[in-house]
Formats: structure tokens, sequence, C-alpha cells
């Protein structure tokens, strides 16, 4: 794993301070500044960082930015959604695939049951992901993950039980029938009612 992974993964994680120096990132990392520095140009890039010196800083998406990527967000995952269905309806998804992501919606609605939230959040972005990796639309899933990974780190100092955990819930599972039944127009329009029903969430949350 590069450091660039590396990094990426403790920011989506929540396991580094919002404000945070070059030299403490190294020392966590066992490597010298260089790669560091390197992988925070990257990191900035994808909306993650800003460094200033040998400061680094979140970034934290307000209100209305994050209103703006839950909408992008909603248009990827209708296509990634369509895509696959019709994968799955060309005999092209493999049954152990469908299992795996029906395993990580399971993981998501247990854990948020249980008030495990960060798990829940992490289990729900695993569930995300994974179908618009089975997309086979690298481009889509590499914008989705960074639209992901931004969402995730603008809101996970901020978690809270979810007012609709029930609804969730029987939106990936509409959203599961639909792939499973090789319902394209049906996956694209449950995945894009399940982010804007979120969005809705966080409206109500913001108002």
């Amino acid at each position: 794993m590069t450091v660039y992974d590396q990094l990426r993964e403790l920011i989506v994680s929540g396991e580094i301070p919002a404000r945070i120096s070059e030299s403490d990132l190294a020392q966590r990392l066992h490597v010298s500044r260089t790669p560091v520095r390197e992988a925070l140009e990257r990191l900035h890039g994808d909306g993650l960082v800003d460094a200033h010196g040998r400061g680094v800083r979140l970034v934290s998406l307000d209100a209305g930015e994050l209103r703006a990527v839950y909408r992008v967000r909603a248009a990827l995952e209708a296509l990634t959604a369509e895509l696959v269905a019709e994968r799955q309806r060309a005999g092209e998804i493999a049954p152990a695939a469908l299992a795996a992501l029906t395993k990580l919606a399971d993981g998501a609605d247990e854990a948020t049951r249980a008030a495990d939230l960060r798990a829940g959040a992490a289990s729900n972005r695993a569930f995300h992901l994974t179908l618009a990796q089975l997309a086979g639309n690298a481009p889509a899933l590499d914008a989705l993950r960074r639209i992901w990974d931004q969402i995730v780190v603008s809101t996970t100092r901020s978690l809270v039980a979810p007012a609709r955990a029930e609804a969730v819930d029987a939106e990936h599972r509409r959203l599961l029938a639909a792939i499973a039944a090789g319902d394209a127009p049906a996956a694209a329009e449950a995945a894009r009612a399940h982010v804007l029903n979120t969005l809705e969430e966080f409206d109500v949350a913001h108002a």
C-alpha cells in the first residue's frame, strides 16, 4: 500500500485529527516527509486536505457544497446501479458478488441498529462502492469514490443516529432486488431515490 493509500484510508476512517503536521504524519507512517508531501498533493487534488506550510487541514464541505455533492452522487449511483443490473441480466455478475453486496447491506443495518455509527457508515460506504465496482465503469467508480470520501470526511465527526434507519435498509433491499432481477430502470430509480431521500434527511437536519 502506498503512502497515498495509507493516508487516504486514515483520513476516511477518521483516525487522524482535523489538523495535523506533516512531521506527525511521517512519524505515524514511518516514512520521510517527502512521500508524505507528495501524497498530500494528490489528496489535495481529491478535495480531502488543504496543506499550508507544514500544516495539514482536512477539508470539510459546508451544507451547500454537500447538497451539490449529493446530487452528483445520485446521478452517478443511478448510472452504476443501471449498469450492474444490465450486467446481471447478461449473466455477467457472479452469485457470490450479489451475496457479498447483501452481506454488506446486512452489516450496515446491524451496526446502525446497534448504535455503532462509525461501523455502520463504513459498511454503508463499502456497500455503495462495491456496487459501483460491479458496474465495470472506471470513470464513474473513480468519481464516486472521491465523492464518498468527501462526504465521509465532512460528516464523520458529526455522526448521529439516522432518523430513518429502517427506511435506509428497505431502500438497500429494494435496490438489491432490482439488480438481482436484472431490471435496469428499476435499479436506477431505486438508487437515485435512495440518495435523494438521504439528501432530504440531511436538509431537514440542517434546516
